[in-house]
C-alpha cells in the first residue's frame, strides 16, 4: 500500500465506519506522512498462517482525537508497550476495525515499526465497544491491551472478559484526554479467517475507488452500485432529533424518499443502527447503514447529518463473521438496547451474507 492509495482507502474506510468511526482524512494524512515514496506490504490472511499480529487503532471520541491531534508515535509507544508485557514481539500488525480513522492506523503505524500489515480486523465495519470485538466474541476474552494516552503514558490492561475491558477502558479515556492509542498482545491463529472479519482493506480501496471513479452525472442507482450496497432511499432529510442520556448519545434523522414517499428513519448512536420505512424495520446492523450525500458521494457521519441534507440511504453486506450462530447477537439490534430482531440484507443467490 502506497501514498497513492489514501484517497480510495480514505474514501472506502468512511463508508464502511456506518455513519461512525470518525473521518478518516486524519490517519489518512499521517500514512502519507509516514510511507513518503515507500510501501507497506498487505499480506492476505490465507498467507499470513505464523504471523503474530498485533492489532492497533485508536479508541475514545473522535472528537477529542482531533482537537488533540497524535503525534505519530504514540501508535508505535503502543505496540512496544504490549511486546515488553508480553514477552512477545509482533511480526505484522492488523487494524482493530477497517473502519473509519481506524481503516488506516495500522498502515501508518507499520511504516514506524517496519512491519506488514494482514489483511484482517476484528470489526468489518465501525463498531463500538471493546466486547465486540471478534476476538472477545470468538475467545471469550481480550488479549492484553496497550493503551498510549496523549499526555505520554502507557496504561496496560492484562486482558479479561471484553466488558470489563471496556469499563476500564473508558475510565481511564474519561480521565486522561478522551482517547488512546491501542494495540493487543501479538495474536498467533491459522487460518486468520477464524480471528475476525478477512480482507476489508481490500474492500475499502476497492470500494472507495469505485466511488471516486463516479461522474457529476451519477445517478442514485450508479452510487450504489459503485458502494457495494442496496438503495434504501434517496432524497431530504426532514427531521433530526439527538437525545443525550447517560453513555453514548442516540437519536434519529428522517429522510423522505423522492422515489416512493416512503418516510426512511435510521435510528443511530455512534453508527447507524436501523432503519425504519413507514414504521417497519428494513435493515439493521450489523449491516453497515450508510448515508451519502447526493451530489457528492461523500459519507454524511451521524453527528453532522442536519435537515435539510439531500442524500442517498444504503445498506451494505456486513462480513460472513457476524452471520454465524453466537454472533449475530454481539452486534445486533438488541445489543445497543433497541428491541427488534436483524433484519439482515441478502446475497444474490439469497442466502445471509
Amino acid at each position: 500500500m502506497t501514498a497513492a492509495d489514501v484517497p480510495a482507502l480514505v474514501r472506502g474506510a468512511d463508508v464502511l465506519g456506518s455513519g461512525g468511526g470518525g473521518d478518516a482524512r486524519s490517519a489518512g494524512l499521517l500514512f502519507a506522512h509516514a510511507v513518503g515514496s515507500g510501501a507497506v506490504p498487505l499480506l492476505d490472511p490465507a498467507r499470513a498462517t505464523g504471523h503474530a499480529v498485533s492489532f492497533v487503532g485508536m479508541v475514545g471520541a473522535v472528537s477529542a482525537f482531533t482537537e488533540e491531534l497524535p503525534g505519530g508515535e504514540e501508535f508505535a509507544r503502543a505496540v512496544r508497550a504490549v511486546e515488553r508485557w508480553t514477552g512477545e514481539r509482533a511480526t505484522a500488525l492488523a487494524s482493530i476495525e477497517a473502519a473509519g480513522l481506524n481503516g488506516l492506523t495500522a498502515l501508518a503505524t507499520a511504516v514506524s515499526v517496519d512491519l506488514p500489515v494482514v489483511d484482517v480486523d476484528l470489526c468489518g465495519r465501525a463498531l463500538p465497544r471493546l466486547e465486540q470485538f471478534s476476538l472477545a466474541v470468538v475467545d471469550g476474552a481480550l488479549p492484553p491491551l496497550a493503551l498510549a494516552l496523549p499526555s505520554g503514558q502507557v496504561l496496560v490492561v492484562e486482558g479479561g472478559d471484553g466488558v470489563r475491558c471496556e469499563r476500564v477502558v473508558r475510565a481511564v479515556l474519561a480521565a486522561e484526554g478522551g482517547w488512546a492509542a491501542i494495540a493487543t498482545g501479538p495474536v498467533r491463529r491459522a487460518p486468520w479467517s477464524g480471528a475476525g472479519p478477512v480482507r476489508t482493506t481490500r474492500r475499502c480501496l476497492q470500494v472507495g475507488a469505485r466511488l471516486e471513479a463516479l461522474g457529476p452525472s451519477a445517478t442514485t442507482e450508479d452510487v450504489a452500485v459503485a458502494a457495494g450496497g442496496e438503495l434504501l432511499g434517496a432524497g431530504r432529510v426532514v427531521e433530526v432529533a439527538r437525545r443525550a442520556g447517560a453513555g453514548f448519545g442516540r437519536g434519529s434523522a428522517c429522510v423522505r424518499d423522492q422515489r416512493t414517499s416512503a418516510l426512511l428513519r435510521l435510528e443511530m448512536e455512534n453508527e447507524y443502527l436501523v432503519a425504519f420505512e413507514d414504521g417497519a424495520p428494513v435493515a439493521t446492523t450489523p449491516d453497515p447503514l450508510v448515508v451519502l450525500e447526493r451530489r457528492s458521494a461523500r459519507v454524511v457521519a451521524c453527528d453532522r447529518i442536519r435537515r435539510g441534507d439531500d442524500v442517498v440511504v444504503l445498506r451494505l453486506p456486513a462480513p460472513s463473521f457476524w452471520s454465524r450462530p453466537g454472533r449475530t447477537d454481539r452486534v445486533a439490534p438488541r445489543a445497543f438496547g433497541l428491541d427488534l430482531d436483524p433484519v439482515l440484507g441478502e446475497r444474490p443467490d439469497g442466502t445471509l451474507w
